[in-house]
């Protein structure tokens, strides 16, 4: 299923525009109803709700048609969801401040867990330098003793198509 690109933003905005029920809204966002539910009952919002019309999520007459009808679901455009997947496919381009620290848990993880695939491998889906991956494998970074292991991809450092389709050029190649 594919979703908005900004689900709490979206929802808001059509909590507040339109006569959508928050099933509706729930499953078009990829949130639960009691989420929708509460954005509705809070008074004051600590984000802004953002027009899918103005974005080119939905149109106009997806919303009338799901008004009208309670039973109906909208669906993101073709357009939208076309770019997502071209999106997933190069994996995950920018690192939010607060991931960045969990960049080195990262890398650990993936050494642990897929051994086979090389520091350059491992560097170019973490957006890290070959030393760095080499040093946290061979336990030599200044920081290994406070390195946490995460998920990359829980924590949105990589996608996991990305991570899946290195996988299987270190195992073909090997």
């Amino acid at each position: 299923m594919n979703y908005p690109y900004m689900p709490k933003s979206t929802a808001l905005w059509l909590v507040e525009n339109t006569a959508l029920s928050f099933e509706q809204i729930a499953n078009f966002c990829g949130m639960h109803e009691l989420e929708v539910k509460s954005i509705a009952d809070s008074e004051t919002h600590k984000v802004q709700g953002l027009d899918p019309v103005l974005n080119g999520q939905l149109t106009r007459e997806d919303i009338a048609r799901c008004e009208a009808d309670i039973a109906a679901r909208l669906v993101l455009r073709t357009e939208i969801v076309e770019a997502q997947k071209k999106q997933n496919k190069k994996g995950v381009g920018y690192t939010p401040k607060l991931h960045r620290q969990n960049r080195l848990g990262g890398i650990l993880w993936i050494v642990k867990n897929y051994a086979e695939l090389t520091d350059g491998q491992i560097a170019r889906l973490m957006r890290s330098t070959n030393p760095t991956v080499a040093s946290i494998r061979n336990k030599t970074h200044k920081s290994y003793s406070n390195i946490q292991i995460q998920s990359p991809i829980v924590l949105g450092l990589v996608s996991e198509s990305a991570l899946h389709e290195s996988v299987a050029k270190a195992r073909k190649s090997k």
